[in-house]
């Protein structure tokens, strides 16, 4: 492994989970074991990126309620395929070369599940968000 990969790899938090079996598929293994520590440690960036594209497009969000909110997030990030490939791109790029080469095997359903695993860390913080508006 190169030094690149594992020092990759020791950037990530450890997530102990129930969910990692010998039954699970081989997205589902690489989801728990992959894409949730990678999506953990880029959580401030993700929230920062969100807050970005709300605050560009007038900050209407700022200003909706939470059941409203929830609806924006997963609007925003269901529609606007930038903000989409943004978020995608800042967890592919913490892969190791051989998680990439597995992404790679069936990136299309991993990227379902990267978009699924966002819009919840991002629905779960929405008083964070609500309280990160930008002053008028």
């Amino acid at each position: 492994m190169s030094s690149r990969d594992s020092y990759l790899k020791s950037l990530r938090p450890d997530i102990l989970t129930k969910t990692i079996k010998t039954e699970m598929s081989s997205e589902e293994y690489f989801q728990n074991t992959v894409l949730r520590p990678i999506i953990k440690f880029q959580n401030e960036l993700l929230i920062a990126v969100f807050l970005q594209f709300c605050t560009k497009y007038k900050n209407v969000f700022f200003d909706l309620s939470t059941e409203k909110k929830i609806l924006y997030i997963e609007s925003s990030i269901t529609k606007d395929s930038k903000l989409r490939s943004s978020f995608r791109d800042l967890i592919i790029g913490l892969f190791s070369v051989e998680e990439y080469s597995e992404y790679l095997k069936n990136a299309s359903a991993l990227n379902k599940r990267m978009t699924g695993i966002i819009k919840e860390r991002l629905i779960s913080h929405v008083q964070l968000l609500s309280e990160s508006a930008p002053t008028k």
